[in-house]
């Protein structure tokens, strides 16, 4: 029998003396290249949602993958983005793959962005979803930074930071969470270490690269973009994916109505078709 997001089982891979935490299935003879998702700040390989990881392992295989010191990983956090995006690359060159496709989610797409930048040959297609660029105006809700570092969240903190306000998208956001933890053996949280590692990483995220040419980096990123946010994210302004599509030279802008941070989340089913048809067009 087939493996899904639920039984597909955690394995490691080990670089520079620290074992990497993943879980690989799908459609292996689909011809499309892997895609490897990268998380948002404090989450591990359970934080997805099945549908879909699942919805996207019918046509390719995909891959979730826990960064150095986060949950069942192994090792010191790093607290420099680019630190993260070139650990993902050791891994990928250890598991023998020539050409990924990338998914990377809130600070998950700080580390994509990156690793597309520094790692062009690796990667065919990328995905971003509800993040900003190196520089961008992140002017989150004042409330997100206490309520997104509090050792244990609510669900009402979880429904603040990642979904629509109204009354359907919480309900959505009740359904995810119900979802997201079907799976009985779950990956360990994230440590306090890790936490601070990902806060440090974010502030240095802020600065940008050039202060009279912000976005200008983003021209390097080559590669067919797909970047998707809701219209309302608290965390990382919805401003800030227009900036990604206006630098990147062949980016396309999707936002879903009634949604917040995680819209992908809150839409699961539209967003499986949205990136299919990107990643097979």
């Amino acid at each position: 029998m087939a493996d899904t997001h639920l039984t597909a089982p955690t394995r490691f891979v080990e670089v520079e003396g620290d074992r990497f935490a993943y879980r690989r299935w799908g459609n292996a003879n689909s011809g499309q290249p892997p895609l490897l998702f990268f998380q948002h700040f404090r989450g591990g390989l359970d934080h997805w949602d099945p549908v879909i990881t699942d919805g996207l392992a019918a046509g390719r295989e995909v891959i979730l993958y826990n960064y150095r010191g986060c949950a069942s990983s192994t090792g010191t956090p790093h607290n420099r983005i680019e630190d993260m995006a070139d650990d993902a690359a050791k891994v990928i060159r250890v598991l023998g793959l020539a050409k990924i496709d990338v998914l990377g989610f809130s600070i998950g797409g700080f580390v994509a962005q990156d690793f597309t930048r520094r790692h062009s040959d690796l990667v065919r297609k990328l995905l971003l979803l509800g993040t900003q660029p190196r520089g961008g105006d992140q002017a989150p809700d004042p409330r997100v930074l206490e309520v997104g570092t509090r050792p244990e969240s609510t669900v009402d903190d979880f429904l603040f930071l990642f979904f629509g306000p109204s009354d359907a998208a919480r309900q959505a956001g009740r359904e995810f969470l119900e979802r997201r933890f079907q799976r009985k053996d779950q990956d360990p949280p994230s440590s306090p270490e890790l936490m601070q590692a990902q806060i440090e990483a974010n502030i240095a995220y802020l600065a940008p690269i050039d202060p009279e040419k912000p976005f200008a980096h983003l021209a390097e990123i080559t590669q067919p973009t797909f970047v998707l946010n809701g219209v309302k994210d608290v965390m990382v302004a919805t401003l800030n994916s227009w900036h990604l599509v206006q630098n990147i030279p062949d980016a396309q802008l999707i936002v879903y109505p009634d949604a917040g941070h995680a819209s992908q989340f809150q839409y699961p089913k539209r967003f499986v078709k949205h990136a299919i048809q990107f990643l097979e067009e």
